[in-house]
Order: C-alpha cells, then structure tokens, then sequence
C-alpha cells in the first residue's frame, strides 16, 4: 500500500515542475521533448537489453497507438495547457474527476454495473466539483467559457478524462501480455511526436519554444522525465497488476493535497475555502462510490478461501 501513496506524492511533484517549466517554455513542446527523449531511451533499452519483451507489439500496435495518443499527446498537452492559466493545486484537483470517469467508461466499456449508491457518490462527487470550478484566477480573464467553466478547466477535464481511457488501454494490454514497460516506452515515442507536431504548429519556435531560462527549463524536465517517464509511468502499470483500476484512480485524491504542499513551497501557492469545500464534497463522493468496491473485493476474497 505504501507504494500508492509513494507514486502519487511523485505525481504531485511532477504537478509542481511542470508549472515551473511553463515560465519558460511552451506547453506542447515540454511534453513533446520530454516524452519523445523518454521513449526513445526506454525502446532503445528494450532492444538492447529486453528483446524479448517486444513480442507482442505487434500484434496490439493499435491499442499502443491509442495509448500514446490518449494517454500521453490529450493527456499531458491539455493538462499543461490548461495549467498555464490555472494553478497547479486546482489542475491537480480537476484532474482528479479520473475516479469517476473511470466508473463511467467502465460502464460503457468494461460493462460494470454501476449501483445506486455508486450513482449517488458519483453525483455528489461531480457537485463537489463546482466551487473549485466557480472560482476563476486572473489568468483566466478573457478565455472563452462554457458557463462557469474557462476553456483551461475544460481542456484539464478532457485531460482527465483522456488519461483514464489511456489506464483501460493499458489495462487490456497487460492482459493481452504486453509488458507494461514496453507498452509506456512506445506509447511515448507516438504521444512525444504528436505533441512535437502540434508545438510545431502552433507554438512560436524561434529557434524552439523556450523563453526563459534554459537551465530552469532542463532542470524541471529532467525531474518530470525521471520522476513521471520512468518511474510512475511504470509503477503504476506494475500496480495494476495487483490493485483495480478503479481503486488506483480512488488513491489518486491525495494528489493535489502532494501538490498543494510542494507548490507552497516551491512557488507559493496559497490554498483558498474553494479547494477545501470541494475537497469535502468529492471526497465524500468517493467513499460513498468505494464503499461498493470494497464489498466486491470482500466477497471475491471470501470465494477464494
């Protein structure tokens, strides 16, 4: 268990680089120069020293396909494009809606049944989430919005729920044997090139996007690449092999609390009443929805005795 909670106070921390990173370079082209380099050392790896790890790539390149493109190039390029506008704290938060997104693709995908009280939590979870959205920053004056929602709360949205399609993807890739390490390295090399593509497009590169300081820039994504890329990537596939997806995106609430702490102390970011009425709302969301679980993985145990 203390292995969850290792991985998302590392998550929180790659929260806290990456808005380091956005004063001083793009958003596409961080992700899309940190996850190209990341990939390519994790296959140049596997090919040299874990061959036989690459067996059943091609038969599954599809879902890699799709892996790399929701899980690195919507995921990570909505969620620092939404976070140039947004504090850390609440991008984490936001992003934090992954729980019940992954009851609702669940739903649609895996056909779990979803329980009245699963869909009581899930609604008082989605309230939850209102006052946290309702209350904007000034960076966000003048984006377009959908109601109460700025265009950046809504891309970290879609980053969210991007990123939970991406975890199903590689939760059928691991059933099919594909090694999860595999599977990240490639989905990497596909997300990191279609971000690359997308900077290219539409970020100023002259002669690349960075505009500030490129020691600052090189340090926060050598911290995003170790921490992020190579160990929580492959951790949290590893994780999946023992715990729900359901249960991971559970343990993945005390992500922004990670945040919160290292982005006071990093770039000193103060936390208002709205993230702490939110923080009660969907917490209690998501014990009333886990409640649920919990009794499946009781009985499932009891069966196995």
């Amino acid at each position: 268990m203390y292995l969850i909670f290792l991985l998302y106070a590392l998550f929180g921390s790659v929260f806290t680089a990456g808005k380091i990173s956005l004063d001083h370079a793009q958003p596409f082209f961080i992700v899309g120069s940190r996850m190209l380099l990341s990939g390519v050392i994790i296959v140049s790896y596997l090919f040299v020293f874990k061959r036989n790890t690459l067996s059943n790539v091609k038969k599954n390149l599809g879902k890699i396909f799709l892996l790399g493109f929701f899980n690195i190039y919507l995921t990570n390029g909505f969620e620092f494009w939404g976070m140039k506008f947004l504090s850390s704290s609440k991008t984490s938060f936001i992003y934090s809606l992954s729980p019940f997104f992954t009851a609702i693709l669940s739903f649609f995908i895996l056909k779990e049944k979803l329980s009245r009280k699963k869909l009581l939590g899930l609604a008082i979870g989605f309230i939850g989430f209102i006052p946290i959205l309702w209350q904007g920053s000034q960076l966000e004056e003048g984006l377009l919005s959908f109601g109460f929602i700025s265009i950046a709360e809504a891309a970290v949205i879609i980053a969210s729920l991007a990123t939970v399609y991406g975890w199903i993807l590689m939760r059928q890739l691991i059933i099919e044997d594909v090694n999860p390490i595999t599977a990240n390295g490639f989905s990497m090399l596909i997300g990191g090139l279609f971000s690359l593509m997308h900077s290219l497009a539409i970020e100023s590169w002259n002669p690349v996007p960075v505009t500030g300081s490129v020691n600052t820039f090189l340090e926060s994504v050598a911290w995003m690449i170790i921490i992020s890329n190579f160990i929580c990537y492959n951790l949290y596939g590893y994780l999946l092999k023992h715990y729900t997806t359901t249960f991971m995106s559970f343990s993945g609430f005390t992500t922004p609390f990670f945040v919160a702490l290292f982005s006071w102390f990093a770039v000193g970011e103060i936390l208002d009443a709205y993230f702490y009425v939110s923080a009660i709302l969907v917490f209690m969301g998501l014990c009333l929805f886990y409640v649920e679980e919990l009794k499946k993985e009781g009985l499932r145990k009891q069966e196995q005795v």
